[in-house]
Parts: structure tokens; C-alpha cells; sequence
């Protein structure tokens, strides 16, 4: 029997065509492929501009730069996420200020954010993470944001295609951020995008990626700023222009997991189920859940063929790199001990999203449950 993956990036015929059609036109680094799936990843979340680069990473200290984030600087955002979040912030020369996190969403605390805000000098940004493929909530991220004057640049690494009151979410803020890595809803090996409707923000950052040239496009030797190289290959946006057609289907399979999987244990009282409020679109890059339990309950899961990861197990600010950074965070610290992933991407069939429930069952003493997809 076969193991379950904890993920399984799908790769096609048609992506693999479209690598061989930029092989063969020899444009191989930056051009029209490049071109193209910036347009097409923009339009897909609604924003009027998108600039390709080389990951999810590169993606959001190119956002910080663009939108002017500095030496000095202070950034407002999440202890619970994967470090780039915060490292991102530093890399600009500014520094990330944690604030704790909503218990049922795992997302930014709107109450903690404005706290901070008021307690912290030179805040310039709040930088929210839209985690599991759930967003943040975002009317009141918005508003706070206005009232206090600071920018917003969304975090949407892992919520491609995620929606917040019917809005996809890359359209909140200054600018967003999206990751391309294999394990994401939609891949191109490696890869990133920055999304924004301010044509400013937009041409700034298509000069940083680009070693500071006065437009993205040009091969010449005009740098008017200093930039690095982060440009995404044409060969990458080959993949992800077929990814991207292929990333509504994707997200829907995931959603239908997910919802086998709620069925399946929802009376599991030692479980603490994902949540997906009535505003809110999740697309579910994790199908996360909280237990007392953790280690016991991966061995029961290793033991019966299925992986599992721990999405995060360290707040970024216990990391060794953040040493003398303070966070007054205790909803986070409580998460760090119980969050495991269990598989839910779209290529599973149902016979194997019952053997991960029966797993989970089975670990808890429970029958098996009887879940249909008409359930």
C-alpha cells in the first residue's frame, strides 16, 4: 500500500509542451512568457498589475522596497508563519513587530494589530499572512491601515485564489505577495509574483528585480536605482501559465477535501477542525488541525502510511536568528505545540481521504465514518 503524500505538485503534458516551446525559442531568462503570465496572474486576482520574480521571498522584500519600507521602519505582523515573512522586513533594514493571533483563524488578531500600533514608534506597514489558505480579516486589517496611516501588503503565499467578502484576496492592500514553490496550490518550481494596483509601486518594483533598469523590459544599461536580479526564467512562467489555468479546478478539489475530511472527524472531540468563516473563501494549502496530542497521533498516521507536517513548530521570534526580539503572544505560543497538517491536496482520491480519516479514527478509538460526497 502506497504512502499518502503530504503533498504532490502535478505537473502535465501541457506544461511540459509549453517548457519545450521556450527551449526552442531560445528566450530562456526574461521575455513574453514572462510577459504573459504576469498579465494572466494579475487578472486572476484583479489587480492591475503583477511583476514575476524569482520566489515567494524575493516577492515580499521587493513589495517592502517598492512601497518604500526602510531603515527606521517598523512592520506589524504575525509570530506564526513560515520566516521569510519576517525576514523579508529585515532584509529592507526594517524590523518586524509580532502580534498575536486570532485562536479559531490562526490569522492576524485585528484587536492585537491596533494595540501594537499604539504601543509601537515607526510603524510603516502591517504585513498580514493569509495562512493555510485562509485570509486574514481583511475589513478591519484595511481600516486600521487607513486610520493609522501605514501601508498594507498582504502575505498570500499560501492563498492563491482565497477570497475575502467575495474578493480575491492580492487586492487588499499596497501590494501582495504570492509563492510559486511546489508545495502551493499552484507551482512553477520556484517562483513569486507581486500584485498591485498602484502603477508606481508596479514600475519600482520591476526595476528592483531588475537590477534598477528604467523599465523591466529593456536590455539596455540605464540603472536609475540599485537593484538585485530576481527575475522569474521564461521557462518558469511557462509552467505557471499552464498552472494557473489549471488552479481553479485545483482549489475546488481541495475544498472538496476538506470538507471530506470536517465530515469525516467532525466528532472527534480531541480534534480542533480548520474554520472557514461566512466572509471568507479558504482554499486550504493546509488542511490544519489542533490537537493535545501531536506526536502520537503523526506516529499513528506514519505508522498507517499517511505523512504529516508541522506548519510551524517554532514562533519565528524563538528562532535562533530573532534572538532579542520580544513578542507578547500567547495565543501563537499555544498553537506551536498542537497545529498538524494532514494531506488534502487535489491529488488525492477519496479512497485515500478515507484511510486518512479512518487513521485519525482509529488513533482515538472511533469506527470508521461513513461520508459520502453528496455529504
Amino acid at each position: 500500500m502506497s504512502r499518502i503524500a503530504i503533498a504532490d505538485p502535478d505537473v502535465g503534458e501541457r506544461e511540459l509542451e509549453r517548457v519545450r516551446e521556450v527551449l526552442t525559442s531560445g528566450r530562456l531568462a526574461d521575455g513574453p512568457v514572462v510577459r504573459e503570465f504576469e498579465r494572466e496572474f494579475a487578472a486572476f486576482c484583479g489587480a492591475d498589475h503583477g511583476v514575476a520574480v524569482a520566489n515567494g521571498t524575493a516577492a515580499l522584500q521587493t513589495a517592502f522596497e517598492a512601497v518604500g519600507i526602510g531603515e527606521g521602519d517598523a512592520v506589524v505582523t504575525t509570530p506564526f508563519s513560515f520566516v521569510a515573512s519576517a525576514n523579508a522586513v529585515r532584509l529592507c533594514g526594517a524590523r518586524p513587530v509580532f502580534a498575536d493571533v486570532d485562536p479559531e483563524t490562526y490569522t492576524l488578531d485585528p484587536d492585537a494589530v491596533e494595540a501594537t500600533l499604539e504601543a509601537t514608534d515607526d510603524v510603516a506597514a502591517i504585513l498580514p499572512v493569509h495562512l493555510y489558505g485562509l485570509p486574514a480579516e481583511m475589513d478591519r486589517l484595511t481600516e486600521i491601515a487607513a486610520d493609522h496611516e501605514v501601508a498594507l501588503i498582504e502575505d498570500a503565499a499560501q492563498a492563491h485564489g482565497a477570497a475575502y467578502e467575495g474578493t480575491t484576496v492580492g487586492t487588499f492592500g499596497d501590494a501582495a505577495c504570492f509563492s510559486f514553490y511546489p508545495t502551493k496550490n499552484m507551482t512553477t518550481g520556484e517562483g513569486g509574483m507581486v500584485v498591485t494596483d498602484d502603477e508606481g509601486v508596479a514600475d519600482r518594483a520591476a526595476r528592483f528585480v531588475n537590477h534598477g533598469r528604467s523599465d523591466a523590459a529593456d536590455r539596455g544599461y540605464d540603472h536609475v536605482s540599485v537593484g538585485h536580479n530576481l527575475r522569474l526564467t521564461s521557462l518558469s512562467a511557462a509552467i505557471g501559465v499552464e498552472q494557473l489555468r489549471k488552479l481553479p479546478a485545483y482549489n475546488a478539489r481541495r475544498r472538496e477535501n476538506a470538507r471530506r475530511l470536517s465530515a469525516a472527524l467532525e466528532d472527534v472531540s480531541e480534534l480542533t477542525l480548520p474554520v472557514e468563516p461566512p466572509e471568507r473563501r479558504h482554499v486550504y494549502h493546509q488542511y490544519t488541525v489542533r490537537c493535545p496530542d501531536r506526536a502520537a497521533l503523526r506516529d499513528h498516521l506514519d505508522e498507517r502510511g499517511v505523512d504529516t507536517a508541522v506548519y510551524y513548530p517554532t514562533l519565528i521570534p524563538d528562532q535562533p536568528a530573532y534572538d532579542g526580539y520580544e513578542a507578547s503572544v500567547s495565543t501563537a505560543r499555544r498553537l506551536v505545540d498542537e497545529v498538524v497538517s494532514l494531506p488534502v491536496h487535489p491529488g488525492l482520491v477519496d479512497e485515500d481521504l478515507d484511510r486518512i480519516a479512518d487513521a485519525v479514527r482509529d488513533h482515538y478509538g472511533l469506527p470508521q465514518a461513513e461520508v459520502t460526497a453528496d455529504d
